[in-house]
């Protein structure tokens, strides 16, 4: 591991081989703290994923988070659906994931995404998957990729019209792809914003009852959810309870239909983080765009600082 420490050049970052969810992951700034991060990281991801294996690799100062979607059949049919930016997240978490990536030549992405077909060609992928990279002055570094359907997908659905599940549905039953590269569209902008069940100042869980729940509809709004009034949100699992998705022609007109959707949404007898998203949607860097992965925490730090 010093050696390739070495070789890749402070600061790196060490990552649980068989983790996710942001966890299990370490910055080493110095080889005097290479060892003890080690030690720390592995004892952490044996009891987090029953898996001690780690690896190593550079870690970005400000980097942005990006996806490439992809599908891919049996029948040597490889697609990339466009691009997203997952770059506002908490604790290595999503919290808001938009498409396209706002202000990243588009050209440079049109290589990017060629790659990754051609890399699901020369293993014989089958089915839906995401390449992720962080993205840092003007160059892609890939992190992983993901075999499976995202929660983010909607984002790419919206400005595709592409149903990806669908897809991965009929690709599993051995069924060709009917849409060829170039006769994907991407039109417009669309936001997601993760709904979760947990106060939005201190992120503490709000399991409960939910006594009501009110979705927002209109032009370009969408609701994905398995909650009704009268449903449980229980401590034991993850507390994302709905995915609000915006689209617009513009990014600002997207922002600006998430605006109004944010407030017609209803979830009683629990907390939950909308007010969090409405402040961000309040933020002017965020409205800009072009944002990194630390900026959400920042945010929320300065914040927190001037009360």
């Amino acid at each position: 591991m010093r050696a390739i420490a070495r070789d890749i050049g402070y600061p790196v970052i060490i990552k649980a081989a068989g983790g996710g969810g942001g966890r299990g992951m370490r910055i080493v700034r110095s080889e005097a703290a290479l060892d003890e991060a080690l030690a720390l990281t592995r004892t952490e991801a044996s009891k987090a994923f029953k898996n001690a294996a780690v690896y190593i690799e550079k870690f970005l100062e400000k980097p942005r988070h990006i996806e490439i979607q992809v599908l891919c059949d049996q029948h040597d049919n490889h697609l990339w659906l466009g691009d997203r930016d997952c770059s506002l997240q908490r604790r290595n978490q999503k919290v808001v994931e938009e498409a396209p990536a706002p202000g990243i030549d588009r050209a440079l992405i049109e290589q990017v995404g060629a790659s990754c077909v051609e890399a699901c060609r020369r293993i014989d992928y089958r089915g839906a998957g995401t390449f992720e990279f962080l993205y840092e002055d003007g160059q892609f570094f890939f992190i992983e990729m993901n075999t499976r359907v995202q929660v983010e997908h909607p984002v790419t659905e919206m400005t595709t019209g592409i149903d990806i599940v669908k897809e991965q549905i009929r690709i599993a039953r051995g069924e060709s792809l009917q849409i060829a590269q170039e006769d994907i569209a991407r039109v417009g902008h669309a936001v997601e914003f993760r709904i979760n069940a947990e106060d939005p100042a201190t992120f503490a869980p709000s399991p409960g009852t939910v006594t009501r729940w009110d979705v927002p509809g209109g032009i370009g709004i969408r609701v994905d959810s398995h909650i009704t009034a009268g449903a449980t949100v229980s401590r034991h699992y993850d507390s994302l309870i709905g995915k609000l998705i915006a689209h617009g022609g513009t990014r600002d007109e997207a922002l600006a239909r998430a605006r109004v959707a944010l407030s017609e949404l209803r979830a009683d007898g629990i907390r939950t983080n909308v007010p969090l998203h409405q402040a961000i949607l309040a933020d002017p860097s965020f409205c800009r765009g072009g944002y990194d992965i630390h900026h959400l925490e920042h945010w929320m730090n300065a914040k927190v600082a001037a009360q």
